[in-house]
């Protein structure tokens, strides 16, 4: 977010506080809200730049990894000399959000990189850069044909890496393996998604292998994730050329995950994957209907409608931000009015509450919490289709039409 979205986005978390603090709900839905607006408060608020260290040797396929995160062309790939020198932080940056990578030399190397580094070894360099930042993940690369071969001290090296971030920093820093390049085993011919049985037979070797090496160094559960990632750029234009890429998604999808709270958002925005895109916004979407469910149950039907608005204008900025969209208040506003719901989607989920609940005497507040929740989710795919999926304000209409619908039928 920019500085304008930030203040914005901060008023709306003050003016959701307020209308609690004015509101009579029970203190444990309002203790529920104030935790959940705290965990907003870091994903979108204090959002930054993840850091990742990429451990691997020489042709591992770490640039090529970096290039195909971004989608983009951001980082020079080596094929005969080590590229990287010095075990220091590189910034590589895109309009949509920034990326650090610790990036090594490749562990166990013999051969000088070209860029020059201070320490004799590897292990010295890293633990340098470590001591500067604490990285949030590592990644474990090793080419799918060299899982089997002498990767054993690069292993065991990361293990001490693992127990220097330990010491340094406290955090018991998570380990992915990726084995890199799977298009490489037989046969090379096939292009993805790679559904053959000798293709899967293969890299089902290859990952059963890499994990059966990194289980032994860490009692937390390392996760290995097949990838391809080959990207052939025009060396003067830097347009791309080829491509071979196969995981990726697998691979952000999960790297999400294994994030802190206030460095996921960069990484979902400027990788432009938009399936990882719209995980991260059901995730919020489902946290937020939870919420609207709870205050719409209390039998309070004024009081509770600028917190239920206010939960779910909040989830419309978050889902934006996550498209990489620049929003404020007034193309809320529009969007809100698109969807024929122009004095706020709070009120017209009561509307819908109230005209259930004649159906059904006596079930007024739990209609109406179900009514808050499923309508809460219609919007959340609504936000997806029109900041995501690019549709327009037409088609997200009656994408919140249909969801709900959908979703009343199910209640």
């Amino acid at each position: 977010m920019d500085k304008d979205n930030k203040l914005e986005f901060e008023e709306l978390l003050k003016s959701i506080i307020e209308a609690l603090t004015e509101s009579s709900m029970p203190e444990k839905i309002k203790g529920e809200i104030l935790n959940e607006l705290n965990e907003i408060r870091g994903f979108a608020l204090d959002s930054r730049a993840p850091r990742i260290m990429i451990v691997g040797r020489r042709g591992s396929g770490k640039s090529s990894l970096i290039n195909a995160i971004f989608n983009n062309y951001v980082a020079e790939t080596g094929d005969v000399k080590a590229q990287t020198g010095r075990g220091s932080w590189h910034s590589y940056k895109s309009e949509l959000g920034d990326l650090e990578i610790l990036d090594t030399r490749g562990l166990g190397e013999s051969d000088k990189p070209e860029e020059y580094a201070e320490e004799q070894t590897p292990i010295e360099e890293l633990e340098r850069a470590v001591k500067d930042k604490c990285p949030d993940v590592i990644l474990f690369l090793s080419k799918a044909k060299e899982v089997g071969a002498r990767i054993d001290e690069d292993i065991e090296q990361v293990k001490t890496l693992i127990n220097i971030v330990k010491e340094l920093h406290d955090y018991e820093i998570p380990l992915v393996g990726v084995v890199t390049q799977v298009d490489e085993l037989t046969p090379k011919k096939e292009e993805p998604p790679f559904t053959s049985t000798v293709k899967q037979n293969n890299i089902n070797e290859a990952v059963s292998e890499l994990s059966r090496k990194l289980h032994n160094i860490t009692p937390y559960e390392v996760k290995v994730i097949p990838t391809a990632a080959y990207k052939m750029f025009d060396e003067n234009t830097k347009e791309l050329v080829e491509e071979t890429v196969w995981n990726i998604e697998e691979l952000l999808n999960y790297l999400i995950e294994k994030l802190p709270n206030d460095a996921q958002l960069q990484l979902a925005k400027l990788s432009k994957i938009k399936s990882v895109q719209k995980k991260l916004a059901r995730k919020y979407g489902k946290r937020i209907s939870v919420l609207c469910g709870g205050v719409g149950a209390v039998p309070i039907p004024v009081a509770d409608l600028p917190v239920i608005t206010g939960l779910q204008t909040t989830m419309i900025l978050i889902i934006a931000a996550i498209s990489g969209r620049k929003i404020n208040k007034d193309s809320i506003k529009e969007f809100i009015g698109a969807l024929g719901v122009n004095v706020g989607i709070g009120f017209a989920l009561r509307q819908v509450a109230r005209q259930l609940a004649k159906l059904i005497p006596g079930a007024g507040s739990a209609i109406s919490g179900a009514v808050a929740a499923a309508g809460t989710l219609a919007l959340c795919e609504s936000c997806i289709a029109y900041f995501i999926e690019n549709q327009s304000f037409e088609e997200a209409k009656a994408k919140f039409n249909s969801e709900l619908e959908k979703n009343k039928e199910k209640m």
